[in-house]
């Protein structure tokens, strides 16, 4: 249980005043850690009606629900000790882990509708944080089209979801108008790269950030490796040290 992209959104403060109110009123839900984490961050916000909202969202919540959460062996000790503040403690039979990819209360309305609509079209209709929600809780087309948002909280929302996969991420890192932001996050994230189609997708991407892909050459087989070596759409010094590489590995091997 760890940061997400829109996690780090929030603790960078980088967010505006709009959605942290939709945040702070539980309207925008991504998964149970992401929700609690932000509602209590959101407590010391600068603006009072947020400070408040959020402490009434939080009360909303049902105890039980908060019990056999904190009872998850991943759940961060601050977080245990800020509830045990409220007199909320850990239940006693531990849940089953993937009880929380969802939010532990949701308040937003009109999300049917958002799962419906897929086309450019009606995802450009909607508002701000209409598409932060099906960035968040949308369709794999509409996570598609998202992901080169130009709203970079957007594209975080994307790489943050629950129902973003593995085959997903390996065509977000193939794709060349997408943001550097959104290839630097997949590549700082370990089980993405457990992927060697996210490895390799990112790689050839002349997008990708030089520093990032020449990290990731040094994983790639012989074979892509030797490709990697003459493709005249990667930066040049990706190209010759990739032909470095392929030279190094052949002369090991005699």
């Amino acid at each position: 249980m760890g940061p997400t992209p829109l996690l780090d959104f929030f603790k960078r403060g980088e967010v505006e005043r709009d959605v942290r109110l939709q945040a702070a009123q539980g309207t925008l839900a991504p998964r149970a850690h992401e929700q609690l984490a932000i509602l209590v961050m959101l407590l010391e916000d600068p603006d009072r009606e947020i400070r408040q909202t959020a402490d009434e969202t939080l009360n909303k919540i049902p105890v039980e629900a908060l019990e056999k959460f904190l009872a998850r062996s991943d759940v961060p000790v601050d977080l245990r000790e800020f509830f045990g503040d409220r007199g909320i403690f850990p239940a006693e039979i531990p849940p089953i882990e993937v009880e929380f990819e969802d939010p532990l209360i949701d308040m937003a309305e009109g999300d049917e509708e958002a799962d419906r609509v897929s086309g450019t079209q009606e995802l450009a209709a909607m508002n701000f944080p209409q598409r932060l929600r099906a960035a968040m809780k949308g369709t794999r087309e509409q996570r598609a089209i998202l992901i080169r948002d130009p709203n970079k909280m957007i594209c975080a929302s994307v790489l943050s979801s629950p129902k973003v996969s593995v085959p997903e991420v390996e065509s977000f890192a193939r794709m060349q108008n997408v943001s550097e932001d959104v290839l630097r996050i997949i590549a700082h994230n370990r089980a993405w790269l457990k992927s060697y189609g996210v490895i390799l997708a990112l790689t050839k991407n002349p997008k990708t950030p030089l520093s990032v892909s020449m990290q990731l050459m040094t994983r790639l087989t012989t074979k892509d490796l030797a490709k990697l070596s003459v493709d005249r759409n990667v930066p040049e010094a990706l190209r010759l040290s990739s032909r470095k590489k392929v030279v190094s590995n052949q002369s090991g091997k005699d």
